[in-house]
């Protein structure tokens, strides 16, 4: 389980980003949070595996106070918070398998993972997961060779690669078109239904969201205005969160495409 207690992020401007936050995510859970730019969205995620320090409150993952850790300490529990980026954060010259492989760089002493030497289970795991979203043979691609899907799969990969309790996800579907955007949140989703993970997504689509997830936290100004099943999105509850704006066409059913989430081409 991974628990938010009275999680305070303050800048030093003053501004005050996240606001006594509160939040418990059982193991297995999906959750979206979703909310206005500026919420505090990306500096929650960032807050938990520490990226950017809390002012006050705590972490906890499986019993483990991330927040009192040392930097070696903290070093050993990243290893179990796996990270997907919006921007995909891989080294565009190295190959897809190299970039699956970086994933293990926490459990691999400095010498083996400077000369790439890893051992035959990591390798053999990196196509395991390569084949499951449909990329196994790209395994010897330039990541600079892939479309934007694509990517976010190897990036989906290099974080399971680390056998993670959690995933932090950031945006997954912000530069993907909207039929990308769809199977990309479903492969996240099943992929954690099938590994038992609990997942925090940060998205800016609602419709997304209410799709594919099975909890929603709405945010509004570091504060947490919404907490429940996606189909408490009423547009009462949208305009909490937003404003002001016609939500009814936004929460509007829509029909889910057929297509498979591993297809590899776009």
């Amino acid at each position: 389980m991974l628990r938010l207690e009275k999680l305070v992020k303050t800048y030093k401007t003053g501004d005050q980003a996240l606001k006594a936050v509160d939040l418990d995510i059982p193991e297995g859970q999906v959750l979206a949070l979703i909310g206005p730019s500026g919420a505090g969205k990306s500096t929650l995620i960032r807050c938990i595996n520490r990226l950017v320090e809390p002012t006050t409150g705590k972490v906890w993952l499986d019993g483990t106070e991330l927040t009192g850790l040392s930097s070696s300490g903290l070093r050993r529990e990243r290893r179990r918070m796996g990270m997907i980026f919006q921007e995909y954060a891989l080294v565009e010259r190295l190959s897809v398998m190299e970039n699956v492989l970086s994933g293990r760089l926490g459990y691999v002493g400095f010498w083996r993972s400077f000369l790439r030497r890893y051992p035959q289970s990591d390798v053999d795991e990196a196509f395991r997961l390569l084949d499951r979203v449909g990329l196994a043979h790209m395994a010897d691609k330039r990541a600079d060779e892939l479309s934007g899907g694509q990517r976010q799969r190897v990036g989906i990969c290099r974080a399971l690669i680390q056998n993670p309790a959690v995933l932090l996800v950031d945006e997954p579907t912000a530069s993907l078109d909207p039929k990308t955007s769809r199977q990309i949140m479903r492969l996240i989703c099943e992929l954690c239904r099938e590994r038992g993970l609990a997942a925090i997504i940060n998205i800016h689509d609602v419709a997304l969201a209410q799709m594919f997830v099975q909890r929603v936290i709405g945010l509004r100004f570091g504060a947490v205005e919404f907490d429940g099943p996606p189909e408490g999105l009423t547009p009462e509850v949208l305009t909490t969160i937003y404003g002001e704006e016609d939500w009814e066409a936004t929460i509007a059913p829509v029909d889910e495409d057929e297509e498979t989430a591993v297809e590899a081409a776009e």
